[in-house]
């Protein structure tokens, strides 16, 4: 996890300040903690909405690299669309898990195999330490072989 974690330093300094942090990897599974804090924080003394999908996204953003990188291609992703529910205010320690199944390796294999670009859904839920949901955020991902 380190070294994703260094990756967000230099690559997402805001979710890094912000205090996301990946604690799980898997092939169909991850999770991204995120706790509550003054630099975090809204006016309404939670986690600002932004902080929480920025955590949500690199949930599902993850899955989708780490399978990325196990096809050994070059293919490059993109958000083209997110919806987002929050359910209760977001205070202390939250986790947003995202589970991928299979939808991510077969839209790989898919894109590799035909050259076309695909798109897919992840959600990824929120919950505090209480185990009640925050926040659900879904997440279209666009992935497309990128032709030298």
């Amino acid at each position: 996890m380190s070294k994703i974690n260094r990756f967000l330093f230099f690559k997402l300094p805001s979710a890094y300040w912000s205090g996301v942090r990946v604690a799980e990897l898997s092939a169909n599974y991850a999770e991204v903690t995120v706790r509550h804090s003054w630099f975090n924080s809204n006016p309404f003394a939670s986690i600002f909405w932004a902080v929480q999908g920025m955590a949500a996204e690199l949930s599902s953003g993850v899955l989708v690299m780490n399978e990325i990188q196990r096809s050994g291609r070059k293919i490059s992703m993109l958000v083209v669309q997110n919806k987002a529910i929050f359910s209760k205010k977001a205070k202390g320690k939250i986790r947003f898990s995202c589970e991928a199944e299979d939808r991510v390796r077969k839209a790989v294999e898919q894109t590799v195999a035909t050259g076309e670009g695909v798109t897919f859904w992840l959600q990824s839920t929120g919950v505090d330490a209480a185990n009640d949901t925050v926040s659900t955020f879904d997440f279209e991902w666009s992935i497309r072989l990128k032709h030298d």
